[in-house]
C-alpha cells in the first residue's frame, strides 16, 4: 500500500473527511491517510500522529518522499497530545480496537475544542466508541462496514450534536452493539459478521452448558443466551 492508493478501508475513511478540513491522524502509522488526502487536495494541512518510534519514523519518511514536509506535520506523542485545542478541524483514528480509540478519545478530551468531525474505524468493539459519543455529546452522522482481506471493519462518524438522535427508533442497548444505521441497512456484511458472532456465542453457550454449573457459569451462560437473542433480533 502506498499513499497513491489506500485499501478500501482507508479509502473509506478517506471518504468521510470533510473537504478543506485541517486533519489530525492519530495512531498513523505510514501517514498513508494524511499523504493521500493532502496530495489529493482534499486537505490543505495534516497531523500524523504516532506513540511508537518505528511508525513514527515510517511516517516521518513517507511523508519527505511525497515533498509533502511543509503540508505534514508528523509528530510523536500518545493519542491527542500530538495536536493543540483549535489546531483541527477532524480527527481520523483508524485501525484499533474501539475501547482504546474511546480512552484516546477520553484522555485527550481538551484537545477536542474546535473539532467538527470525527472519524473512527475501530477493529473491533465498536460498542465502546458508541458509548463513548453517547456520554460526550457526539452524535453519529455515519457508520459503514466492510470487509477487505477476510476482515470485517466498521467505520463511525460523529459530529457534536444530539447523540441518541441516531437511536430514537430502536432499542438503545441494541443500536450501541449493531450501530444504528448499520441496523437499518443491515448489508450482507453486516449479516455476515453477525451470524458469525452468534455462531461464536453459541458454541461457547455449548461449552458452558457441558461445564459444571455455579453462580458464574450461569451468569455468563444467562448473557450469552441474551446476546444471541439480540442477534437473532438484528439478522431478522
Amino acid at each position: 500500500m502506498n499513499a497513491e492508493k489506500l485499501s478500501d478501508r482507508l479509502n473509506a475513511v478517506a471518504n468521510y473527511i470533510p473537504k478543506g478540513a485541517r486533519l489530525a491522524d492519530i495512531g498513523s502509522d505510514h501517514a498513508y491517510l494524511p499523504c493521500y488526502v493532502v496530495k489529493k487536495g482534499a486537505v490543505p494541512m495534516a497531523v500524523a500522529g504516532e506513540v511508537a518510534n518505528g511508525p513514527y519514523q515510517s511516517a516521518l519518511e513517507q511523508v519527505q518522499e511525497e515533498n509533502l514536509t511543509q503540508q505534514i506535520i508528523v509528530r510523536k506523542g500518545d493519542g491527542l497530545e500530538v495536536i493543540e485545542p483549535g489546531e483541527v478541524d477532524c480527527i481520523t483514528i483508524a485501525g484499533m480496537g474501539g475501547t482504546l480509540i474511546s480512552s484516546i478519545l477520553e484522555k485527550g478530551k481538551s484537545k477536542l475544542q474546535g473539532v467538527s468531525r470525527l472519524v473512527l474505524q475501530p477493529n473491533v468493539g465498536s460498542f465502546a466508541v458508541r458509548r463513548w459519543l453517547i456520554e460526550n455529546g457526539w452524535e453519529l452522522a455515519a457508520e459503514e462496514i466492510l470487509k477487505e482481506d477476510g476482515k470485517v471493519y466498521e467505520i463511525l462518524v460523529a459530529e457534536k450534536g444530539e447523540p441518541l438522535i441516531p437511536y430514537q427508533h430502536i432499542n438503545l442497548e441494541n443500536g450501541i452493539l449493531f450501530g444504528p444505521f448499520l441496523l437499518k441497512e443491515k448489508t450482507a456484511v453486516f449479516k455476515e459478521k453477525w451470524n458469525a458472532e452468534k455462531n461464536n456465542w453459541q458454541r461457547i453457550l455449548l461449552q458452558l452448558q457441558e461445564a459444571a454449573q455455579n453462580e458464574d457459569t450461569v451468569s455468563k451462560r444467562q448473557e450469552l443466551e441474551r446476546k444471541i437473542k439480540m442477534a437473532e433480533e438484528a439478522l431478522r
